[in-house]
C-alpha cells in the first residue's frame, strides 16, 4: 500500500478512495492547546481559546492538536470539544494562518463512537486526529483488540489518523513497536505520538516507516516526540516533529532547539535543550493546574482546570512560577 499525509497537501482517505485537499502535516513543534474556562461558571472561554491559539501560531508553531489531554477532552461534552476545535480554526484563519493544520483528539471506547467523534471534529475545522487506543475494559484490550480497533476505525474514518501512545491515560496499554510499525501499513494511519517517552520506539518505528523528517519527505509518516524535554533527542532518532504541553508555555524556545539542530548547530541545540528539559519538569509534574498556573504568571490568562481538578494555592502557583523562570527568560527574549 501507498500512503500520503497531505505531504503535497492531498491526502488520499484509504476507506473510500475520494481526494480531499487539506493542509499538510510539516516537521517541527505542535503543541496540545489548553481549553479555558471561565474561572467561576467553568463555561468555555471562546475568546481566551481564540488568544492562545493565536499566541502559539505567532510563536512558529507549524501546528495545533485540540482535545489532547492538555485540552481537557474528558471534561468536556461532545458539542464542547467541536466547539473549542471551530473556534480554534476560526482563530487561525482571522488572524492569517490559514496554512496550519488541526489536529484533534477523538478517542471513545468503541469503533461506533470514534468514528462519530471524528465526523464531528472533520466539520468543526479538524484535518487529522489523534486516538488513544480503548482502556476502560483493559483485561479485553489485548493486542490483537487495539490493533482491530484501530484498523476498523482507519477502514472508515473520513480523516487521517495519528497513533497515540501514552500508556499513563489508557491504563497501562503500551503499543510497542512491532504493532505500530503493522498499524503504519494502513493508508489511512499517517503517524505516531510517543508520549511514552521512548526515543528508541520512536527510532525503529521512523525507520521502519521511512518517516518524514526536516531533512527528508519520506513516506509522509509522522514520528512525533511527546513531550518538549526530548525535542533534540527526537531529532536525532528520525522523528518528524514534537507534539508537546510545555510548547503552551515555552513555544519559541520549543521551536529554536528545533531551528538550531536542523542549520547543523547541534552543540548549540543540545545546550538549550539542557534548560529546555529543566523548565518542562516542573510542568509535567505540576500537570495541567500547573501549565495554567504557568501560562497565567507569564501570559496574564490560563485561569483553572475543570473540577475535579485542584487548584493550585499561592505557595504552588509560586513555585511553578521560580521553577520555570529561567526558561522563560529565553522564551521571552526570543
Amino acid at each position: 500500500m501507498t500512503q500520503t499525509n497531505g505531504v503535497n497537501g492531498t491526502s488520499t482517505n484509504g476507506a473510500n478512495g475520494h481526494m480531499s485537499t487539506r493542509r499538510p502535516l510539516l516537521p517541527g513543534i505542535y503543541a496540545p492547546t489548553m481549553t479555558f474556562f471561565d474561572p467561576t461558571t467553568e463555561d468555555l472561554d471562546i475568546p481566551t481559546i481564540k488568544r492562545h491559539a493565536i499566541r502559539l501560531a505567532e510563536s512558529g508553531l507549524v501546528g495545533l492538536v485540540t482535545m489532547g489531554s492538555n485540552g481537557e477532552a474528558v471534561h468536556l461534552s461532545p458539542a464542547e470539544k467541536t466547539a473549542v476545535t471551530r473556534a480554534t480554526r476560526e482563530a487561525l484563519d482571522s488572524a492569517g494562518f490559514t496554512q496550519i493544520p488541526i489536529i484533534v483528539g477523538a478517542s471513545e471506547g468503541s469503533v461506533r463512537g470514534t468514528l462519530n467523534l471524528i465526523e464531528e471534529s472533520g466539520k468543526a475545522g479538524g484535518e487529522y486526529v489523534l486516538l488513544l487506543p480503548p482502556s476502560y475494559f483493559r483485561g479485553l484490550m489485548d493486542e490483537d483488540a487495539v490493533y482491530r480497533y484501530f484498523v476498523e476505525v482507519a477502514d472508515e474514518s473520513p480523516l487521517p489518523i495519528i497513533l497515540y501512545n501514552y500508556p499513563g491515560a489508557v491504563a497501562g496499554i503500551d503499543m510497542d513497536s512491532d504493532l505500530l510499525i503493522r498499524l503504519a501499513a494502513h493508508p489511512n494511519i499517517v503517524g505516531t505520538k510517543f508520549t511514552c517517552g521512548n526515543t528508541g520506539k520512536l527510532a525503529r518505528v521512523a525507520l521502519a516507516t521511512n518517516a518524514k523528517t526536516p531533512f527528508s519527505e519520506g513516506s509522509g509518516y509522522m514520528a512525533f516526540g511527546g513531550m518538549c524535554d526530548f525535542t533534540a533527542q527526537t531529532l536525532v532518532s528520525g522523528g518528524s516533529g514534537i507534539i508537546a504541553g510545555g510548547a503552551n508555555v515555552m513555544p519559541k524556545v520549543c521551536v529554536k532547539v528545533w531551528e538550531l539542530y536542523k542549520q547543523g548547530k547541534r552543540d548549540e541545540a543540545f545546550e538549550l535543550q539542557k534548560v529546555l528539559s529543566k523548565g518542562d519538569w516542573v510542568l509535567t509534574k505540576a500537570a495541567i493546574a500547573g501549565t495554567k498556573s504557568a501560562i497565567q504568571s507569564y501570559f496574564g490568562y490560563g485561569g483553572y482546570p475543570r473540577r475535579p481538578l485542584k487548584r493550585l494555592d499561592e505557595v504552588r502557583t509560586q513555585s511553578i512560577r521560580d521553577g520555570v523562570a529561567e526558561v522563560m527568560k529565553l522564551e521571552k527574549s526570543l
